[in-house]
């Protein structure tokens, strides 16, 4: 039996936008195009939602619901940091993660070790990992199949966790509206309402060859989903184009001095982190990420091979170069490696031994 488990940030951009600008916090907040430009609403907090406000809406109907509404541009750069971070805490647990989004991943820990393979207890370190790390929250599903993981992940947002077990599907699964299923829209909740279909157990009573008919090759799924099956295994996307580890500080550091008990833990971090990845033959590059007290980021990178001195120099001469662009205090630093599909006799980092 599989363990799944989906991941989902609550009103990720937004949640984002509220964790770089805590003025926000208990404000109505999205984030969107600009009215005066024929706008449109990408996401919201749960303050906008209340005045009905929801994403695709124009940003000037939103405006319309809720004048007090501020709307910030976009930073997709800025979302794509708070996602591979997100992402690297999901490696610790499994190799087998399908990204549907910045925001949005399925999980297969069946053969995790973690928490003695418990993929609840997993689910509830990913959610505490997030939230400690990155100051936003995300609500979780567990199922044994996929789309179940999905529905589970929605049953208790936002920053909720819910657990569909095994044993549980037989009588879980008949009580779902059919348009709690994937695929299942309006137009197509509307017709399965026609024939009197408003709950998985109504497709159940069909049978098979009735549903087919009514909805030919998608009959046969809506059928499969009625009783809890769904043969879909989670599809790693491409190859692991990087590793990092990074951490935010509760108060700001002052110097490059004082950051370096900091750098030793995160290379020590970084070095477990490729050795459970089996990267270490594949790393070209290392790289430094600082985020300073004004919020700006800076990275800088080098190339590494069997000639480069030991590890802890390379990054310390990447973390100084890269205080002095700004000289101001440190609220995170991030550490990482990047691969390439080359010859890895060619290429090798130096602390992995």
């Amino acid at each position: 039996m599989k363990k799944i488990i989906h991941i989902d940030a609550d009103c990720f951009f937004a949640a984002v936008e509220m964790r770089e600008n805590p003025r926000w916090v208990g404000l109505p907040l999205a984030v969107g195009g600009s009215a005066l430009r024929r706008g449109v609403i990408a996401t919201c907090n749960y303050e906008a939602r209340r005045f009905g406000v929801h994403s695709a809406m124009s940003s000037a109907h939103a405006l319309r619901l809720c004048p007090q509404l501020e709307i910030v541009a976009p930073r997709m750069s800025l979302y794509r940091e708070y996602s591979q971070t997100m992402q690297q805490i999901f490696s610790q647990f499994t190799d087998i993660i399908e990204p549907l989004s910045l925001d949005e991943a399925f999980l297969d820990v069946s053969e995790s070790n973690s928490f003695y393979g418990s993929a609840t207890l997993i689910a509830q370190e990913i959610r505490r990992q997030v939230e400690a790390s990155l100051g936003i929250q995300v609500s979780a599903g567990v199922a044994p199949v996929k789309f179940l993981a999905k529905i589970a992940s929605d049953w208790r947002k936002p920053n909720g966790l819910f657990v569909i077990q095994p044993e549980m599907v037989a009588h879980f699964v008949p009580t779902l509206a059919v348009k709690k299923l994937p695929g299942v829209g309006p137009v197509t909740a509307k017709k399965l309402a026609r024939y009197g279909i408003h709950e998985c157990a109504d497709i159940q009573a069909c049978g098979l060859e009735k549903v087919v008919r009514l909805f030919g090759a998608y009959g046969t799924k809506l059928h499969e989903m009625s009783q809890g099956i769904d043969a879909r295994s989670i599809a790693p996307r491409s190859e692991r184009k990087s590793v990092s580890v990074e951490r935010t500080y509760d108060e700001d550091i002052q110097s490059v001095s004082a950051l370096s008990p900091r750098l030793e833990e995160l290379l020590v971090a970084l070095q477990h982190r490729m050795e459970g990845s089996n990267v270490c033959d594949k790393a070209y590059k290392a790289f430094v990420k600082l985020k300073f007290d004004d919020f700006t980021i800076t990275t800088m990178e080098t190339r590494i091979g069997r000639s480069a001195s030991q590890a802890f120099d390379i990054y310390a001469r990447l973390m100084g170069a890269a205080w002095q662009r700004h000289k101001r205090p440190v609220r995170l630093l991030g550490v990482g490696v990047r691969m390439r599909d080359e010859s890895p006799a060619q290429l090798d980092l130096p602390f992995c031994v």
